[in-house]
């Protein structure tokens, strides 16, 4: 298991100047997987429900779910506790809150879109959505992994493309 002495030097830091902050790992991990959920969940959902039409809001959920770029600091970190804690069960914990969030996402604007008439998904909404969450998980370790043949815009094309042939079109 990752210490705060693996994190402290990972950041550069003493493990004193991270203990300033943090209690302990469980309490940066606590705190990490917050600002995940805050961003890539609360965020995501605030700004899709202000969007009306299917296609649009599966457009801006793909847009929204991806790091910023290869020097997203708060995506670099998540990545990085998926590696680094091995075993953890407050971890797993705290990935499948935020897989079930990021999946709900999905399957509510799939299946907003179905009722309405927009999107005639091709699979059953929920595998769908985990399709999307796959993909935006994988694209976006790519991208923080700085691998430069995967940027932000060609995933987002990708995951658009993706949904559209599963029969979901979205418009950009």
């Amino acid at each position: 298991m990752v210490t705060l002495t693996d994190i402290a030097a990972e950041a550069g830091l003493t493990r004193g100047a991270v203990l300033y902050y943090y209690e302990d790992f469980d309490a940066l991990l606590v705190e990490a997987h917050a600002a995940g959920v805050e961003r890539f969940c609360d965020q995501r959902d605030t700004l899709l429900a202000t969007i009306e039409v299917p296609r649009e809001k599966l457009c801006a959920a793909i847009d929204s779910g991806l790091p910023s770029g290869p020097d997203d600091a708060l995506m670099s970190l998540l990545y990085q506790f998926d590696v680094l804690t091995g075993n953890s069960a407050l971890h797993d914990e705290l990935v499948q809150k935020m897989y079930l969030r990021q999946l709900a996402t999905y399957t509510k604007v799939i299946a907003a879109g179905r009722e309405s008439g927009a999107f005639e998904p091709r699979l059953p909404d929920g595998e769908l959505a985990m399709t999307l969450v796959a993909l935006e998980d994988a694209y976006g370790l790519h991208i923080v992994g700085g691998n430069a043949l995967i940027t932000v815009e060609k995933a987002a094309a990708a995951m658009r493309n993706v949904a559209t042939e599963l029969g979901c079109p979205v418009s950009h």
